[in-house]
């Protein structure tokens, strides 16, 4: 399967990363499996020029590692691309399949974890050798001033990226950071089927995390 390239190609790790042995397996497993799905590290997606940075979890296996595309296929994308859109953030049609018109403006994905992790839990050492990859794309994205972290684990990730101490930065949803370089982190459950279903995380819930990014850009600018 062929994939637009990332927004950012210098930052991703090769398709064939060997850093975390139980995720390669996954990998193997997956190809011999579903040789026409994208079964590798999964791109960034979005806009080289966004002020905003999503930073997601992992690739889901019927979502991202299926077809390539951050939250591209699977329930959450529902959610996350019909709120950016009502933001200003996405445009086109989203359709659930990387070859459709969807296209972010202003805004960028970005994983704390580039491969499909069973369960979707990461363990503690893949995810320290997922964040030089993700502090790459940080630096790499120079305009970008507002950071949303979907779920505690890519909170933790970006804290320790950005410089910040997690004791100081607690998770908490709609919870609000200012990272030692001045950058703003805001935190948000994830969008998964599961937070969905439970009603942890509601369609309003979710618009106020993008509401409050918007007016924190404008408080920056503003004091600017």
């Amino acid at each position: 399967m062929d994939f637009a390239p990332s927004p950012i190609p210098a930052s991703e790790p090769p398709r064939d990363c060997p850093l975390c042995p139980r995720l390669v397996a996954v990998r193997h497993a997956l190809r011999a499996a579903h040789p026409d799905w994208w079964n590798a590290p999964v791109n960034a997606f979005g806009d080289p020029d966004a002020w905003l940075a999503i930073v997601g979890l992992a690739p889901g296996k019927q979502g991202a590692n299926r077809t390539g595309r951050p939250f591209t296929g699977d329930y959450s994308g529902d959610l996350l691309f019909g709120t950016l859109a009502r933001y200003g953030l996405a445009e086109g049609g989203y359709e659930g399949r990387p070859e459709d018109t969807l296209r972010l403006t202003g805004a960028v994905i970005i994983n704390a974890v580039k491969c499909l992790p069973p369960e979707n839990k990461p363990t503690t050492e893949e995810i320290r050798h997922c964040r030089p990859f993700l502090a790459g794309q940080a630096a790499a994205l120079p305009n970008v001033r507002v950071f949303v972290a979907l779920g505690q684990i890519a909170h933790q990730s970006t804290v320790k990226v950005m410089g910040g101490r997690l004791p100081k930065a607690r998770f908490a949803h709609l919870a609000e950071h200012r990272m030692p370089d001045g950058r703003v982190l805001i935190d948000s459950y994830h969008c998964s089927r599961y937070n969905q279903n439970t009603g942890r995380l509601t369609p309003e819930m979710f618009a106020a995390v993008f509401a409050r990014a918007l007016a924190v850009r404008e408080e920056m600018g503003a004091a600017a």
